[in-house]
C-alpha cells in the first residue's frame, strides 16, 4: 500500500495564501517547479488525491482534465458537492466526501491501490488528517518571501499530536522542501 503524503507551499511566516486569500507570491516558480524531476517523480507515484472544497474551487474544476498535474481519481473533503458536477475522464474522476477526511482518505487508499494519495489541501483538511494519525509523510515547501498574515498551514492545534523525523530537503530555484516522516 502507498503512502499518504500531505503538502503544502507555505511563505517563511507560515502562511499558505495571504490575508486576501492570494497564493500568487507563493509560486512565481510554478512553471519550472511543475516541470522539475521531483514533481515527475510525486506525479508517477500518485494514485489518488485528497483535496478540500476551497482548493477544489480556486481553480476552473472543468479545467482539471488533461491540465491539473494529477490525471488521477480525486477525492473532495465537503458538505456541498457542486449542483454540477464537473467535467472527467477515464483517468481523472471527483468523488465528493461528506462523510469527512478519514473516509475520503479510505476511499482514496482503495482507488490508489499500491500508490501514493497526496493531500493537497487545504489546510483544514491537512490538520483533520494530521490530527487524525491518517499522514504517513509531510512535504512542506517554504517560499522565501514574508506575508505577514492571511491563512495559516497549522494552526497551533497539531502541536503534540504527531512526530516528525526529517526524511529529505529538496531544492528548486528558491523553494525549499521539507519532506518528514510522521508517526505517533
Amino acid at each position: 500500500m502507498g503512502r499518504v503524503i500531505a503538502g503544502m507551499t507555505m511563505s517563511l511566516d507560515g502562511f499558505v495564501a495571504d490575508a486576501a486569500g492570494d497564493v500568487s507570491r507563493l509560486y512565481p516558480d510554478f512553471a519550472e517547479f511543475a516541470a522539475s524531476p521531483s514533481m515527475a517523480a510525486t506525479i508517477a507515484a500518485t494514485g489518488a488525491v485528497v483535496m478540500g472544497r476551497r482548493t477544489f474551487e480556486m481553480g476552473d474544476p472543468d479545467a482539471y482534465v488533461g491540465q491539473y498535474e494529477f490525471q488521477v481519481p480525486i477525492f473532495v473533503v465537503t458538505t456541498r458537492p457542486p449542483t454540477q458536477p464537473p467535467k472527467q475522464d477515464a483517468h481523472l474522476t471527483f468523488t465528493f466526501v461528506a462523510e469527512g477526511v478519514a473516509a475520503a482518505i479510505a476511499r482514496a487508499r482503495a482507488a490508489a491501490g499500491e500508490r501514493d494519495v497526496q493531500i493537497v489541501g487545504g489546510p483544514n483538511v491537512i490538520q483533520q488528517a494530521l490530527r487524525a494519525g491518517l499522514v504517513d509523510e509531510l512535504h512542506v515547501d517554504v517560499m522565501p518571501v514574508l506575508l505577514g498574515d492571511g491563512l495559516r498551514l497549522f494552526s497551533g492545534t497539531e502541536a503534540g499530536l504527531s512526530q516528525l523525523s526529517l526524511r529529505d530537503i529538496e531544492r528548486h530555484g528558491q523553494r525549499t522542501g521539507l519532506r518528514y516522516r510522521v508517526s505517533g
